[in-house]
């Protein structure tokens, strides 16, 4: 993996093999970014990463400019590497070891993003829970985007009121506002 831009852009994160993740490929991020940084100032936003696995998207937010980020993951091997590796690239963000459900459901935070990358075995009905935790305890800031990646083979089009899908080959961002949700 590869930060793509901002202050630590062309750094290479080298995650152990052991850890049980998925990074999102470099296309898939770069879109990603590309999409959210003309509807955002990065160095006001507080985030939310839901599935950190290596932190490839909070050390993103972080390079260019976040200093509010918070990663959740429920390994703690991964939680340890984003922990070191924001350490020695001098970026600020929070980490917490817990399941995505109990963090959403016991959380009294607002994001202006959520970003979510749960393993691929997810099915339909997993993704609508995360959605409807995060509306109904109003977890999205009024301007805020929760944003899902996840295989192309999911939609959320007949779901959801809102929702922007890209595709990437075999995975796809879903781009959701507040008042969609």
């Amino acid at each position: 993996m590869r930060i793509i831009s901002g202050n630590k852009k062309s750094i290479i994160i080298t995650a152990p093999k052991s850890l049980p993740v998925r990074p999102t490929t470099d296309k898939v991020k770069e879109s990603l970014f590309n999409i959210i940084q003309n509807k955002f100032d990065f160095s006001s936003l507080k985030v939310l990463d839901i599935f950190s696995g290596t932190g490839n998207i909070s050390f993103e937010f972080g390079s260019r400019g976040c200093n509010d980020i918070l990663c959740i993951d429920n390994n703690f091997k991964c939680i340890r590497f984003i922990d070191r590796t924001a350490k020695e690239l001098g970026i600020k963000l929070r980490t917490k070891k817990i399941d995505y459900l109990t963090y959403l459901n016991l959380n009294n935070e607002k994001f202006d993003i959520i970003f979510a990358d749960p393993p691929y075995n997810f099915l339909l009905s997993d993704y609508l829970k995360i959605i409807d935790i995060i509306r109904q305890k109003q977890i999205l800031s009024p301007n805020g985007q929760l944003i899902i990646e996840h295989r192309s083979n999911i939609s959320f089009i007949d779901k959801v009121k809102e929702v922007d899908e890209r595709n990437y080959g075999s995975n796809t961002l879903s781009f959701f506002k507040k008042a969609s949700l």
